[in-house]
């Protein structure tokens, strides 16, 4: 009996011993195995190119703004009389180069000042033609202390304010007009008035003189 009983617990171990090594040479051999599962597939992302922008509208070479205020008959006999150098070749002349109207070329921004203190005396727009490529003339401000600049693609004009007595240097306010172009002209969008304080830059406020001593 004791032999019986021994040999069948070592049948036992042996058949459970079996079945385990079947089991790990089942689990060698699954393709679910981490044993069997290769080098790990790293994905690789093709290039992305960077995004292309087309070119700004640049001019190919820069215009010259005083021939071309010369010889324009919309700017007035008096401001091209004043269009002469500060300093040996300087003219009083600022020059900004955009797209206002949507044309092929950039449109061109010439405000014109005075030498002293850079007083504006007029502004004008010029537009590149579709047929001959030439520059016209499609605004023109000429007032004292007015001035124009590009802002997104829309034409912005300050224009300063004089009341009856104001230095030039002191005006009482200013309006900045913010023109869209539509069709074949600008057209006023809005309008901004800013009142100045007077308080401000019109030099000390005289003292009240003294009284004169009383007698006792």
């Amino acid at each position: 009996m004791t032999l019986s009983a021994t040999t069948a617990t070592g049948g036992v171990a042996l058949a459970a011993l079996l079945a385990f090594a079947v089991f790990a040479i089942g689990c060698s051999t699954s393709t679910t195995g981490t044993r069997d599962e290769g080098a790990a597939v790293v994905a690789t992302a093709e290039p992305v190119s960077p995004p292309t922008s087309e070119p700004s509208a640049l001019p190919a070479r820069d215009i010259d703004p005083v021939a071309l205020l010369r010889r324009d008959p919309k700017v007035s006999g008096q401001v091209k009389a004043d269009l002469k150098p500060c300093s040996e070749d300087a003219y009083p002349v600022d020059t900004s180069y955009g797209n206002l109207t949507g044309a092929a070329a950039p449109d061109v921004v010439v405000n014109v000042m005075t030498c002293d203190d850079a007083v504006g005396l007029g502004t004008y727009v010029y537009r590149e033609s579709d047929q001959n490529h030439r520059y016209e003339n499609v605004f023109v401000a000429e007032e004292p202390a007015v001035y124009a600049t590009i802002d997104r693609g829309e034409l912005v004009v300050t224009r300063q304010v004089y009341a009856k007595g104001d230095p030039v240097e002191y005006p009482s306010g200013e309006d900045v007009v913010t023109y869209t172009w539509a069709d074949t002209k600008f057209t006023e969008r809005y309008r901004v008035r800013n009142n100045y304080s007077g308080a401000v830059g019109n030099g000390p406020v005289d003292a009240p003189a003294p009284s004169a001593p009383s007698e006792n």
